[in-house]
């Protein structure tokens, strides 16, 4: 049987507006999904639900990246993500600390499963359709653990939204230090990418809810607006510019039928700016 390969991978380079416009979804993602909740819980489901699945159908049938298609889905895993993080809190009430363990290991399996399957789990490597589905399977996990987290600084950790920005912008920067110091580029990478999560999630919360619970009361309606605004802006500008458009990797590009037969490991991911 052939297996369908893709020319490039499906994900853009990673540069500084990559990581500029992820923590825009993170926010929007938080503070879309506590606008609509309040509003109408069928309305938030129906769009939470369908906007995902519409999303990842169309990402996952096409053959090329697009950074509009792209970071559409990536806003969409944001919503969706933000409402499978709340669910078991709401409905069987767990405690996030819990629920941060679980997304935690299932998170830390996924990627294990991943890379004994595919001999690697760099996003340079997204060139067959399960690699694929590996990489959107990680990255709505990233967002409930990362909700799951910034829930609990928030909540039961009592630190509130502003000292919860503090904390997972100096963690944030852990990684990259690790990174500049030799340590595994990929690993640091989705490191990176989780915790970019809780502080946009902070972030926004933090602008949005009421003063007397610790925000600056610009409500949620408005800080989505905003934020929908400035993610329409950048993806326009990267949409119009291709300045994220893939690069050829070719020492990823290996027997993507046969992951047990590669013969190289993969490019370590490069989080340098351009």
């Amino acid at each position: 049987m052939t297996t369908r390969r893709f020319p490039h991978p499906k994900v853009p380079e990673v540069f500084a507006l990559f990581w500029v416009v992820k923590l825009l979804t993170t926010g929007i993602g938080e503070t879309a999904a506590d606008y609509m909740g309040t509003k109408s819980l069928v309305i938030a489901g129906l769009v939470g639900v369908l906007g995902f699945f519409a999303a990842i159908t169309v990402q996952l049938r096409a053959n090329t990246y697009h950074p509009v298609r792209y970071w559409m889905t990536v806003l969409m895993v944001a919503v969706f993500g933000t409402m499978i993080a709340d669910g078991p809190h709401v409905a069987l009430g767990t405690p996030y600390w819990f629920d941060s363990i679980m997304y935690a290991v299932a998170l830390v399996a996924l990627l294990a499963w991943w890379r004994r399957s595919e001999g690697t789990f760099s996003v340079h490597s997204i060139i067959t359709p399960r690699r694929e589905r590996f990489y959107w399977g990680t990255v709505l996990l990233t967002f409930g653990l990362g909700t799951a987290l910034g829930d609990t600084t928030a909540a039961n950790l009592h630190m509130g939204f502003a000292w919860s920005v503090v904390l997972f912008g100096a963690l944030i920067l852990v990684p990259l230090v690790a990174w500049k110091r030799g340590a595994d580029a990929v690993i640091c990478f989705w490191i990176s990418y989780a915790l970019t999560r809780p502080l946009g999630a902070s972030i926004a919360d933090g602008m949005a809810v009421r003063p007397q619970h610790g925000g600056l009361g610009w409500g949620t309606g408005p800080v989505t607006a905003v934020g929908l605004v400035l993610f329409a802006l950048l993806v326009s500008y990267i949409a119009i510019t291709r300045s994220d458009s893939p690069l050829d990797h070719p020492e990823d590009e290996i027997s993507a039928g046969h992951p047990e037969h590669e013969a190289a490991a993969p490019r370590e991911l490069d989080l340098a700016t351009d």
